[in-house]
Formats: structure tokens, sequence, C-alpha cells
């Protein structure tokens, strides 16, 4: 019989016992990272608040932020709150800029990792019965070692394939009958795209479901990846600052991803002022690792922008729900003094009939902000009638218009021309940041 559940006394418990957890756990690990970790003491002390000050859950607004420039400031052991000899890994953020981030991992915080994403592969309905072929990359990133963790917890035949290599991670879906695909989306609409033309139908492959997380992706494409792909694509979410993936995640009523409560308290708050907004409200995800050892975290900003809800599941989790993230409050562009997020393109592309192959450009000339988007024809759509082009470029901007509220320049090239990735996709160039411009 198929699980429903990987760890149902917690995944069930009602709300007013999760409370008590998380109560007792942040008290215990405020005082923990007080007095084990100077960057974070230093930051308390000087907002005059000491762990005295933290009798549960409810108190919670009065420890300081943390950023992810702090990270970065404390690199490499500034925010380590135990023995170095008590650690057993290093995972680091995928970012090309400044100084990576690097977290650290005992023992236990590996098992509760594997745990989480182990939570969400039950939810996908994945048994020990399973293949689960893990795309994500392997190494630093935390993807591949996250879901290949969590696959040998639930007892899945894992086939530890990394990321590249789409023709020999297509031989091995099709000889060894994988049923579980976990990717980046972009990268889960490529080998789609590859098999279909390989001549393979949806129904040709034995996959069943697929976990697919690292980058935004809209709902237009989950559909697009699931008719492509025959399966029900499931959203994963997580941070390396937290753990990696496995901080939240789908059920089968995919409407939203429950929060793993016992190990992570979620906070929303305004972006601006930091004032924490009541559920149901849109702000800026805030995070606090509970029982992390090496690497706690107390209200990390994830620059995230969702929406978290109390709402009953119908899978009868009983875990606080979060939104798939509706963009970025530090990655948002802001062009000609509109905000835009690529995830709004990305939903007009969808529903216009393109696939997901775009890229976004912006400039600055003559003091004015350029915006170009350059997406992909179909095959069955390139054509040489003059003007047919010019007019699907027009009915195009006429519909991005509409969602952004702004005009962006379209260009359709052909198929294939725009670079693929086989991790996380580089939608935007931002050729302002050269200019030194702050956006």
């Amino acid at each position: 019989m198929q699980k429903k559940y990987f760890q149902p006394e917690m995944e069930t418990m009602p709300v007013e016992e999760i409370k008590k957890i998380q109560d007792e756990k942040l008290v215990k690990q405020v005082r923990y990272v007080y007095e084990n970790v100077k960057y974070y003491r230093d930051l308390m002390d000087e907002k005059g608040v000491s762990p005295d000050d933290i009798k549960g859950t409810d108190d919670l607004y009065k420890l300081p932020f943390v950023k992810k420039d702090d990270l970065r400031e404390a690199y490499p052991y500034g925010l380590l709150a135990t023995d170095i000899r008590n650690c057993v890994r290093i995972q680091s953020t995928s970012g090309t800029t400044g100084k990576r981030v690097v977290a650290f991992y005992t023992q236990n915080d590996v098992d509760m990792w594997e745990d989480c994403c182990a939570r969400a592969i039950v939810a996908a309905g994945g048994t020990e019965g399973d293949v689960c072929q893990v795309c994500y990359g392997y190494g630093l990133f935390t993807g591949g070692a996250g879901l290949h963790g969590g696959s040998h917890r639930v007892g899945c035949l894992t086939l530890p394939m990394s990321s590249g290599n789409t023709d020999r991670q297509i031989q091995f879906m099709m000889d060894l009958n994988s049923t579980i695909l976990c990717c980046t989306p972009s990268y889960a609409a490529y080998i789609g795209e590859t098999l279909r033309e390989k001549g393979y139908k949806p129904e040709d492959n034995k996959l069943k479901a697929g976990i697919f997380g690292a980058e935004p992706w809209t709902e237009e494409m989950r559909r697009d990846i699931e008719k492509t792909l025959g399966i029900k694509a499931y959203d994963i979410y997580g941070l390396t600052e937290l753990s990696g993936p496995g901080v939240a995640f789908e059920c089968e009523a995919q409407t939203g991803m429950h929060i793993n409560e016992d190990h992570f308290l979620a906070e929303v708050i305004n972006p601006e002022t930091g004032e924490v907004l009541p559920i149901g409200s849109k702000g800026e995800l805030v995070f606090t690792s509970l029982d992390k050892e090496a690497f706690p975290l107390l209200r990390y900003r994830t620059r995230d922008i969702c929406v978290l809800s109390r709402e009953k599941c119908s899978c009868g989790r009983t875990f606080l729900k979060m939104t798939k993230p509706l963009g970025r409050s530090d990655d948002m562009m802001i062009i000609r003094g509109v905000n835009v997020f690529p995830s709004q393109i990305e939903a007009v592309l969808l529903n216009s009939g393109y696939e997901a192959n775009y890229q976004i450009i912006v400039d600055r000339v003559n003091n004015t902000d350029t915006f170009d988007i350059n997406v992909e024809m179909k095959q069955d759509d390139f054509t040489d009638i003059p003007g047919a082009i010019t007019k699907k470029e027009k009915e195009l901007q006429n519909a991005m218009k509409a969602m952004l509220g702004i005009n962006p320049k379209i260009h359709l090239v052909t198929p294939k021309s725009i670079e693929r990735s086989e991790g996380k996709a580089v939608r935007v160039i931002d050729k302002r940041k050269r200019l030194g411009i702050n956006v």
C-alpha cells in the first residue's frame, strides 16, 4: 500500500501541538546561538535583546534580521555554531558575485535535511518501489545532495545522474524505467523537448511525478511540463542557507507548499519596513531554523515574495503552506519605474502558446531604459511569409504591455537559437549593472 506520509505523526500533528514544539525549540535555539555565535550575540546586544526575552514564537519579532550580506561578511566561519570537528559536510550557494555563502552541517543536520526531502518525495507519491532520477547538480550545490539523501530515506532506487548529458539522462530514464524525476523546471522542459524530438510520446516513459525547484516557474510552465512528460509536477522550495531543498514541498493538492514547521519557522514581513504581516498577506518570506546545529539562522530574510496560508489541506497535512515565490524583492527589475518580474513574462509567453525559452535583456541608453525580450518560436511557427513574424511580435508585445504596464521590444528568434540550460536557466541579462546603476 502506498504511503501517504513519510512521518505521519509530525506531518498531521494538530496546529496547537506544532506551536508548542516551535516555542520550545525557539527558546532553546536562541540561547544556543547567543552563546555560540559571536556575530549573532553582537547583533542581539546591539538591538538590546537577550535570550531571556524570548519565551516562545510570539517573541520572535524582537530578534534582529539576518541578510545574505551578513552571511558573506561572516564568511567562512563567522556563523559556525559548533566545533568544526562536529561538522561532516559543507554546501555552498551557486551565486557568482561576491563571496559565496558556505553552510556547515553536522550529521544531525544532514539527517534532518534528508527527512525533509523524503517527506517531499512521499508527498509526490514516492515509495520504496520507485526509481528516482536525480538530475540536480551534485557537488557544492544542495539540489543533488538533498534529493539524493531523501530518495535513500524513502528507499527508492536512486539514479545519481547530476545535471547535463541529456542523451545519457534519457537512456537511463528509458532503460531503468525511472518513475520520479528531480531537476530544475527549465531542465525538465528541455528533457521533454528532447524526448519529443527523438520521437518519444509521453506514454512511452514510466515517469509518474517530477519534483522541480531551484528557480522560478509558473503554473503555465507546470502544465506544459506535465503535458510533455505525462507526469504530475510538484514544486519544492529551499535555500542553501537553511539546508537546501525540502524546506517546503507540494502535496497532491498542489495548492501551495507545506513548510516543515517542526524544523523551520516562517514569517512574512513588509520588505520596506520589516513589519511582521498577518497570515494571508503578501510580503517577504523570513525563516528561522529551529534545530540546526552547525549553521543556525534566526530571522533570515529570503527576499522571496509569497503568501502564507493556514487553510485546511485535503491531503491531511497540518503544516503551514506558502505559495510558490511570486517574485523576489532583490531581483525584481525596475524598468522605467515599473516593477517587473520574470515570472510575469513567462506566464504571458506560455499563455500565448510559446515555450519557456526566452531571454530578457535590459540596458540603459541615453539615460533611458531599454527592454528587449528574445523569444524562441516553435518549429511550426517559423515562416518566411513577409510580415507574419512582425505581426506575431506585435501581438506578443501587446499581451506583455497588458500584463506589465510597460512596452518591451519583442524579438521572435529561430528555434534552438537561445542557449539551453542543464541547471539554473539564465533568464535575465541586465546590462545596466555594468554602468554601476543600482537596479
